[in-house]
């Protein structure tokens, strides 16, 4: 055994246990913090995070994992890749311009120096980081950018743990990394310019060096991509050019994933240790010992850091010991990834069943799960023993439990049919029914879904959880919203209404707390994007559904209008993704079950009237395994399942769905192959470019293509919606388009969503009138 195992943290949730970044960034934006009082409490955010860990046994403590809005924006801002229309924000000073890339700029701010400007200016595009349900920043380059060092967070932030007595290891986005997840507005490959960027790295290097680092963490995920022959060319010069005598020493980090065929590049990098994911891909084990020099250091990622299941302890330490013997001195054991995916403390869920919060290790809990890891393996497994059999006992008893398994799901598993995954007519049929049912205008107008959740609306809910108002009040309340909802839509003129959602709190724990086999926190938050956080449930289970969920809301709703409404189900492929899934089943026996659930719950809305059904499926795309060659496996199970949940109805039923930010391209066959008859995609920010994957594969079905960007709080005009329909026009055929916003509602003010829907009312309108 050796005593020389380091425990390592690729990094923490920023989020602080309490939300604490949430309400600072929200109190900035609303102008209730001064931007020193914002970065001040960063600053303590960030105290926390490493005392914590100096705390826990770390030897390794990241620093510059923390990011006020998103890590690959700081990036951007850190080596000057700051788009030209971005300019007119720049008098307002570094936090303006980069919470403009960030969120977009209504023109009308005032910032903390005095400055205004005039007009406003469009965020960055967002997508989803690998396969994760975080969103990044795209950075924006074109042929020639330059780059310049225009930020020493990194070395700041660095120096703020030295000054508190820690010493850590600096995080970087590698270069490569960088300009791959970049967007070129030009067709450039971003790649071509790497030999432009890398001295802005090596110069933050120099600095970190002589700031006193002796480490730097260089995050590579795409090393677990499908790489051309030239991009793996391009991490031989990049990390040659940055492997000098004034860098830190350098531990390159992969995870998400194997190393594949990358990893004979990898081991001939000049680098001085290697992270790899040994979670997600277990079986890479020996041919990276083989590989990598016995003189680097082995980071051995064996902690899960997307899941929040304990860890096998006896197992992991049965399959370390030989490595740890072989490797003396220099393996370190880590996370498989940063846990910026998990939530921070599972001790601060007092109301979680007993049993399974015994199941559950969430961030700090799997440090702690490192360091009996380390003891274990430096020889003092006395020391530690109770803790492991404690785990034994857990995983013993969850195998056992009769909570987790169901004969009756599992013999209705057993019953389904291919039938019952396919409509009974097919869509050109279904079109024409469903025009005559439905009567509607050329380009319809609708939302995705939800409208905003007020204070008012957050705060009834909370109050009926706690028990201080009663259902029946709440249910009234929640009618009298809907019908204000309703009543407003009808006076804009929109053509496909939507009950609002304010029963809500979240499109996936909503339907789960219905739902048998989940699960759901109290203060499991974790990062979407921003200032968004959500609280994934976890799925222990055998999944069904008791009772309908949704239908006496829309029924409701329904009867307020003669108008349609659509009922609004989330997906049972975004039902998993979203969440915590099982780990002892395969991910698409869960999602099956999840179908058979909104299956019922789809018949139940359509027997009680309800003629157009969403169900919502954003996380299709991210589900995507980012090896090509095991999509097809993915994309079989999971297009099952939505039909699964989608085909039992009549043809003159109306089946929507609707994706977040993505790639279409990737899976537009997928997409097709969903039979959905109307999908609704966010294509704002990308200006319809999204769209040229439908064009291009000849799509056949409606589409809302998104004409204004939810995630920014300006208001497009009706001119500027107007001109994207006309983009949309020239890739779909008229009878295609639908008009809607980009995504939901529930995150922006009634005062920026009535003049945005009111002022996309009229481009539709100004749409039909020039067709």
């Amino acid at each position: 055994m050796s005593g020389n195992i380091k425990i390592a943290a690729l990094g923490l949730p920023r989020i602080g246990a309490r939300r604490e970044l949430k309400f600072a960034l929200e109190g900035f934006w609303s102008g209730k913090l001064t931007e020193a009082e914002l970065l001040a409490r960063a600053a303590e955010l960030r105290a926390e995070n490493w005392r914590r860990l100096q705390r826990l046994g770390v030897d390794v403590i990241p620093s510059n994992d923390f990011s006020l809005y998103d890590h690959v924006l700081d990036m951007a801002v850190t080596v000057g890749a700051v788009p030209e229309r971005f300019e007119q924000v720049k008098a307002g000073g570094a936090l303006a311009t980069y919470f403009a890339m960030a969120r977009g700029s209504t023109g009308a701010e005032r910032h903390a120096c005095g400055h205004s400007h005039d007009g406003g200016v469009a965020a960055l595009e967002m997508t989803k980081w690998f396969d994760t349900n975080y969103h990044y920043m795209v950075p924006e380059l074109h042929a020639g950018q330059g780059f310049a060092l225009a930020g020493d967070k990194p070395v700041e932030e660095y120096l703020e743990a030295r000054a508190l007595g820690i010493q850590t290891r600096p995080v970087l986005l590698g270069p490569v990394s960088f300009l791959k997840l970049s967007k070129s507005v030009d067709g450039s490959d971003p790649l071509d310019l790497l030999p432009r960027l890398l001295p802005v790295y090596t110069e933050l290097l120099a600095r970190l060096r002589e700031a006193g680092a002796e480490w730097v963490q260089i995050d590579e995920p795409c090393l677990v991509l499908d790489l051309q022959e030239h991009e793996r060319e391009a991490y031989a010069f990049g990390f040659g050019a940055l492997a000098t005598k004034h860098a830190p020493k350098i531990m390159l980090a992969s995870y998400f994933g194997g190393l594949a065929e990358n990893l004979a590049v990898v081991s001939t990098l000049p680098v001085d240790g290697v992270h790899v994911d040994l979670v997600r891909a277990p079986d890479q084990l020996e041919a990276v010992l083989d590989a990598v020099h016995p003189e680097k250091v082995l980071s051995l990622g064996v902690i899960d850091g997307r899941n929040v299941w304990r860890a096998d302890l006896v197992r992991l330490i049965e399959r370390l010991e030989p490595v740890v013997k072989e490797r003396e001195g220099a393996v370190q054991i880590a996370p498989s990834c940063s846990l910026l995916h998990v939530p921070i403390d599972l001790e601060l869920e007092t109301e979680l069943d007993a049993n399974l919060k015994t199941w559950l290790a969430f961030a700090l809990q799997k440090i702690e799960e490192l360091g009996v890891l380390k003891a274990a393996l430096s020889g003092e497994a006395g020391r530690v023993g109770e803790r492991i059999e404690a785990a034994t006992r857990a995983l013993e008893a969850r195998r056992r439990s009769a909570k987790v398994h169901s004969q009756a799901v599992a013999a209705r598993l057993a019953q389904v049919t291919a039938g019952m995954a396919r409509r009974s007519l097919d869509f050109e049929t279904r079109r024409k029914l469903q025009n005559a049912a439905l009567g509607l205008p050329s380009f319809p107008t609708t939302t995705i879904g939800s409208f905003p959740q007020t204070a008012e609306v957050r705060k009834a809910r909370a109050a009926h959880r706690r028990g201080e108002l009663g259902t029946a009040d709440y249910v009234h309340y929640l009618r009298r919203e809907t019908e204000a909802a309703i009543r407003w839509q009808e006076e804009v003129g929109l053509d496909v209404l939507v009950h609002g959602e304010f029963e809500r709190n979240d499109m996936v724990q909503y339907f789960g707390e219905q739902l048998s086999g989940y699960a759901f926190t109290r203060h499991g938050w974790v990062q979407s994007y921003g200032s968004r956080y959500v609280r994934p449930p976890v799925i222990f289970g055998d999944v069904s559904r008791p009772e309908p969920m949704t239908v006496d809301g829309a029924k409701f709703a329904q009867s307020l209008t003669d108008k349609p409404v659509k009922g609004m189900l989330t997906g049972p492929v975004t039902m998993l993704q979203w969440s915590f899934p099982r780990d002892d089943v395969p991910r698409e026996t869960t999602c099956r079950q999840i179908a058979l659930a909104l299956r019922d719950e789809v018949q139940d809305l359509e027997a009680a009237g309800i003629s157009v059904i969403q169900v919502d499926e954003p996380a299709l795309r991210e589900g995507l395994p980012l090896k090509r060659g095991e999509w097809q496996h993915y994309l079989d199970w999971a297009v099952e399942c939505f039909r699964l949940a989608a085909s039992g109805v009549a043809p003159e039923t109306q089946i929507h769905t609707h994706m977040c930010y993505a790639e279409f391209n990737d899976i537009i066959e997928a997409i097709e192959a969903l039979d959905a008859d109307v999908i609704s995609i966010e294509t704002s920010r990308s200006r319809m470019e999204l769209l040229e994957a439908f064009s291009g594969h000849a799509y056949g079905k409606g589409i809302g293509p998104g004409v204004f960007d939810i995630h920014s709080p300006r208001v497009p005009s009706a001119e500027e919606m107007s001109e994207l329909l006309h983009k949309a026009k020239s890739n779909l055929k008229p009878w295609q388009i639908w008009v809607n916003p980009d995504c939901g509602l529930k995150t922006r003010a009634w005062e920026e969503v009535r003049p945005a829907l009111a002022n996309m009312v009229a481009a539709a309108r100004k749409l039909r009138l020039s067709a």
